[in-house]
């Protein structure tokens, strides 16, 4: 009986060992995955949990990533973007001697996104001397900053929570400003960062810098040190001239005017009215008081000018682009007449005269160009001062959207010869369709040898001056007057003869001769006299 007892006994104790060995078996055969402050994550594995057998890792749309382990810590191969968010599922391979006991694998899952980091403040108020600094609300081992497509880059062995941009940053500015928390991520989204210099109003940066040239198409972005609300109450700002385009409110601190069509114009100085005064950083980071902020818009290239002109058949050349045309549009036009397109100038008649040839040089300014530009002013109700401003500008680009031409038929040119007999000629779409004798400047009053173009047509007019013995002349009644030099100009005029210096700089012809001129000689055409 007492041995059947120590049996029992035994066995007991056994079982309780083979209880405790299973318990412990378990308890120290297990595995976990979690976060990591360096890693993607990390594996825990107990003692007797054996090892990694297989990482699998995949991103957004299933996208696997591959994962290199070291020491448990799962570090991604490639860089992932932060705030990515990735799935992770690791395999545990059992020791053999447990295995059979406990399970021979484990799997462990995970789902995490990787770290961000935000700047805290985008707008920055700063010291005189010192530079910038930016704060972010979580330590960062890259950053990059500058203006998109030229950023710094900088990497950092310890994370850090700020980061200077250092002492040539300048006194005002804005950098756009991207961070990855950990050494295996790409840059993130990049952040606007403003700074003013320290002053006792509330501040204003403009982008871009005030009393810069910008194009028509350029978004003007006003960022102040302190909320939009709080500085400008309800007031909005006021655009001079108009232009078509409206005002956002990018973040509480910033306003945007985005244009639209052809937005202020070529050739224009824009200004910015604000509601109440602030001090406007300039360009070199200086602050001053005041309401209004200005830019300047330049002119059209001339190049583009004369080809507009040219496919408008306002000049004695035809233009044709090497590529596609200009698209037909606003924006299209408007980059185009800062940036021309190439193509090619061909005259349009194999005739021109020779004194044509030399007035016309493609690219540069000429009086070909000035003709056909006061003859497109004329036909648009403008003045005819040869000046390509905003109006001329406008009106160009939209007569060539809307595919209009010069409605004078073809294109004319008068020549006046002072070879004796003194002679003027009409040349008209590539031949001489009238020829008639004239008279030119006497000693003393000689009619300027040159080219020049018309700039005013009138069928009759009285003309007055002053002789070269310095007695006054009144003659009302003259006709068919084109005026291309100060007081010169085509016109009928009595006299006994024609085809010798009789005038006082004038060319004058007989009134029927005149009358036959007249109608080809608008505004524009050019008038060359020659010895």
């Amino acid at each position: 009986m007492v041995k059947t007892r120590f049996v029992l006994i035994g066995l007991a104790v056994l079982a309780l060992l083979l209880v405790g060995g299973v318990a412990a078996a378990f308890a120290l055969s297990g595995s976990s995955v979690g976060h990591d402050p360096a890693a993607l994550a990390s594996v825990d594995i107990d003692a007797l949990g054996g090892s990694i057998a297989q990482v699998h890792a995949t991103g957004p749309g299933g996208k696997t990533i591959p994962i290199a382990v070291h020491g448990g810590q799962l570090v991604p191969k490639l860089p992932l973007a932060p705030g990515e968010q990735v799935s992770v599922e690791v395999v545990i391979e059992r020791p053999s001697a447990i295995g059979w006991l406990v399970g021979s694998e484990q799997t462990e899952h995970l789902t995490l996104t990787a770290p961000s980091a935000r700047v805290s403040n985008r707008w920055l108020t700063v010291k005189p001397s010192s530079p910038p600094r930016v704060h972010f609300d979580r330590p960062v081992t890259a950053v990059a900053y500058g203006t998109p497509g030229h950023l710094h880059q900088r990497s950092f062995q310890h994370p850090r929570t700020s980061v200077s941009l250092g002492s040539d940053a300048g006194a005002a500015g804005t950098v756009v400003v991207a961070s990855a928390p950990r050494s295996w991520e790409s840059l993130g989204k990049p952040q606007s960062v403003t700074w003013f210099p320290q002053g006792d109003s509330p501040t204003v940066s403009a982008s871009p810098a005030p009393d810069s040239e910008i194009s028509p198409a350029t978004p003007l972005r006003l960022t102040f040190s302190k909320p939009v609300h709080r500085i400008l109450g309800k007031g909005e700002p006021q655009i001079t001239p108009a232009a078509d385009g409206s005002w956002k409110q990018v973040d509480r601190h910033t306003l945007v005017f985005e244009p639209q069509g052809y937005g202020a114009g070529l050739s224009t100085e824009v200004e910015v009215e604000l509601p109440k005064k602030v001090a406007v950083v300039q360009s070199d980071g200086s602050l001053q008081e005041g309401k209004e902020i200005a830019w300047s818009i330049p002119a059209g290239s001339t190049l583009r000018l004369q080809q507009l002109l040219a496919q408008a058949g306002y000049l004695p050349v035809d233009w044709k682009p090497q590529g596609k045309p200009v698209a037909h549009t606003p924006e299209a036009e408007l980059k185009a007449a800062v940036q021309p397109p190439q193509g090619k100038f061909e005259w349009r008649y194999s005739n021109a005269p020779k004194s044509l040839h030399e007035a016309w040089r493609p690219g540069e300014e000429n009086v070909a160009t000035e003709g056909a530009l006061m003859a497109f002013e004329s036909q648009h109700e403008m003045e005819p001062d040869g000046v390509a401003g905003a109006e001329v500008w406008n009106a160009l680009l939209k007569d060539a959207i809307a595919g209009k031409r010069n409605p004078e038929p073809g294109y004319s040119y008068v020549y006046v010869s002072e070879t004796l007999p003194e002679k003027v000629s009409l040349w008209h779409d590539g031949k001489v369709i009238f020829t008639a004798s004239a008279n030119t400047g006497i000693p003393g009053a000689e009619t300027e040898l040159g080219t020049f173009p018309v700039f005013e047509h009138l069928e009759e007019t009285t003309m007055s001056g002053e002789n070269p013995d310095g007695s006054h002349y009144e003659d009302p009644g003259i006709m068919w007057v084109s005026y291309f030099n100060g007081g010169d100009a085509l016109h009928a005029f009595d006299r006994p003869s024609y085809g010798s210096p009789q005038s006082l700089g004038c060319v004058e012809m007989r009134l029927e001769d005149a009358a036959e001129v007249w109608p080809y000689t608008p505004v524009g055409t050019l008038v060359t006299v020659e010895s």
